[in-house]
């Protein structure tokens, strides 16, 4: 009986806890946040002193490599697992809260959270233990292949194959998927960011100048592209002369940037390779039909599509809003919480 009662007062929510971005899906209410993973953290009277949370995500993420010494603006989450236990789970407190302030009756949420298909079990028992630690009553774990392919509207459950690959912020997933179940799942920890320090040193490489991360991000989301483009598009960057030590302004253009991004992409692309000769030929078959589709913030890469298609001669789908697939899959994983399913990891 209370069982029941705490499961009708309870609001059960999917999160999506990103490198770049955590998402969190609420069952009946659909994407009700999405927030820079970014934390900051003041901190009193020296190294060992005592430290509090300033703020949390979009706010924090405008701190980024602009904070004075006692304030510190960190990302908990490097490569899609976490690195900083203590501060990911009261990000998760802070995030849960938000969403779902505490009122009379009601009971701890259940949540589904997704993890890469690379991450170690001990990886897995820490984004478990932090759900746990910022309230959940219980936590389900979904593969994120898998999410992003429910998100994606592919037919997970039928006995066919569906293809997808999931470029993060930290890392990119590629997934075979067929009767409800991974069939090949690979994680190569390539994604936005690596994106990001690509163009970082690109420019300090040829131009002698230093960008932060922030500006890094501008570009490949202005100019950047993983395909040579008929029209060269171009943006003027400021940053640190390594030489004279002073702010200059330089304009750098689209050509250069998909020359930075090269190593990145070739990763992503290997990946994708291996993942298409590991497949059993009958789903390979399915998947040479329908093609692969591709989610995660990365797919908003100019052409990164035509690439992969170049390179596999197959056709490459990119999902309606590739940025909330996985968090949309989680919420509709939601629904079978109660029934017995191969969609969660055991682990």
């Amino acid at each position: 009986m209370f069982g029941l009662l705490s499961g009708y007062f309870a609001n059960d929510i999917a999160i999506d806890l990103g490198t770049a971005n955590t998402l969190i899906y609420m069952q009946g209410k659909g994407i009700v946040l999405d927030e820079p993973s970014v934390v900051a953290i003041q901190q009193e009277g020296g190294p060992s002193g005592k430290k509090t949370i300033l703020a949390v995500g979009a706010e924090a993420k405008k701190m980024l490599g602009r904070t004075p010494g006692s304030i510190n603006a960190i990302r908990p989450m490097k490569d899609g697992v976490i690195a900083d236990f203590t501060i990911t789970e009261q990000m998760l407190k802070q995030f849960i809260k938000k969403v779902n302030p505490s009122r009379l009756f009601s009971s701890p949420p259940r949540i589904v959270i997704c993890v890469p298909c690379g991450s170690t079990q001990v990886e897995r028992r820490a984004i478990r233990e932090s759900a746990l630690g910022a309230g959940a009553r219980k936590v389900e774990l979904i593969e994120e292949p898998m999410a992003a392919a429910i998100g994606a509207g592919l037919p997970v459950e039928e006995a066919t194959g569906s293809m997808v690959v999931d470029i993060g912020g930290g890392t990119t997933e590629v997934g075979v998927i067929s009767l409800g179940g991974i069939v090949y799942a690979s994680s190569v920890r390539v994604g936005g960011d690596k994106f990001d320090e690509s163009i970082i040193n690109y420019i300090r490489r040829n131009y002698g100048m230093l960008i932060g991360e922030t500006t890094a991000e501008d570009i490949k989301k202005r100019i950047g592209s993983a395909f040579p483009g008929a029209e060269v598009r171009e943006m003027e960057v400021k940053g640190r002369n390594l030489a004279e030590g002073i702010p200059r302004s330089f304009t750098i253009s689209s050509n250069e940037i998909l020359e930075a991004l090269t190593e990145p992409l070739n990763q992503i692309v290997s990946a994708v390779k291996q993942a298409l000769e590991q497949t059993p030929p009958e789903l390979g078959a399915d998947i040479a039909e329908k093609g692969m589709v591709l989610t995660g913030g990365g797919a908003l890469l100019r052409d990164l599509d035509r690439l992969l298609m170049e390179e596999t001669g197959l056709p490459v789908i990119v999902a309606d809003d590739p940025l909330t697939c996985v968090v949309r899959g989680s919420g509709k994983a939601l629904e079978k919480l109660d029934k017995a399913t191969a969609i969660f990891t055991n682990d």
